[in-house]
């Protein structure tokens, strides 16, 4: 038997060459699942994504979803594509297999804690207290160099990386500091600022957008003051679950969220198309 991809609905695409199409995973002419193919993430047409790739439960463990997968990717070639990129729920391992198996890597992980009831206490002579406006403005002109950086560093051109840094920038605080929903945080240990947090809702609770310890301050233990004082801050907002981003290469960070009950939700992977 052939397993095969079918397109299920008509070929999205913009004018800068954006395109998505939903297709359905065949077996012969029997329906056994779906999945989308998108070329439309941030870093332009050339990178595509394999999304929400599902097989029907009698059909499971018999090789359809790699078979398709790998139809995918093909689909991507023939669109220009030379990356591309999956997002797999945690807790499928046979997802997470799969994509080791075809060759994927992971990026980054999405990670989330249910809160308890009880705020977590600092320690001692560690305090936390809202931004001033005076931080916000040097803390604003440092996110977009630092958030555009970040980007140019996974292949986005520097004039792109820019623009989306303030576009994504504006989009999330077109207040700034007033921001509706967006709360920032500073951690000061024996009255001196050690480090920031931003926080806003996000799903279900709240999400950490930006976490930082002030560099003459790391290996001190103030990561984990930082991360306390981020649950302390979503709890005030009567959020019990706090999700945050990780990448794949930030090792020390990746252990404190585990240590502090974290738990990935997502793994995000890639590989090049050749």
């Amino acid at each position: 038997m052939t397993t095969t991809l079918r397109p299920s609905g008509p070929l999205q695409q913009s004018t800068a060459g954006a395109r998505s199409r939903p297709y359905e995973v065949r077996v012969n002419s029997r329906r056994v699942g779906a999945l989308v193919i998108a070329a439309d993430t941030p870093f332009g047409p050339t990178v595509g994504e394999i999304r929400d790739l599902s097989i029907d439960e009698p059909d499971r463990r018999r090789g359809r979803a790699t078979v398709a997968a790998l139809a995918a990717e093909e689909v991507l070639r023939g669109w220009g594509c030379r990356r591309v990129r999956v997002t797999v729920p945690a807790a499928s391992a046979g997802g997470l297999r799969m994509a080791q198996s075809l060759g994927y890597t992971e990026n980054s992980r999405n990670m989330a804690k249910e809160l308890p009831s009880v705020p977590p206490a600092l320690r001692g002579g560690v305090t936390g207290r809202p931004m001033t406006g005076a931080e916000y403005e040097v803390w604003h002109l440092k996110a977009l160099e630092d958030y555009a950086a970040d980007w140019t560093s996974r292949g986005m051109s520097a004039e792109a990386a820019h623009a989306k840094s303030v576009a994504d920038h504006e989009a999330q605080l077109p207040h700034g500091l007033a921001t509706p929903g967006a709360t920032f945080a500073v951690l000061e240990a024996a009255g001196v600022p050690v480090g920031h947090v931003w926080l806003a809702p996000r799903g279900e609770g709240s999400y950490i957008f930006d976490i930082e310890v002030d560099p003459g301050h790391r290996g001190q233990g103030y990561g984990r003051d930082l991360m306390l004082l981020a649950e302390r801050t979503a709890l005030a907002e009567d959020h019990r679950i706090l999700a945050l981003q990780v990448f794949a290469g930030n090792t020390p960070a990746l252990r404190l969220y585990e240590s502090l009950g974290y738990r990935p939700v997502h793994v995000n992977y890639a590989k090049d198309l050749v």
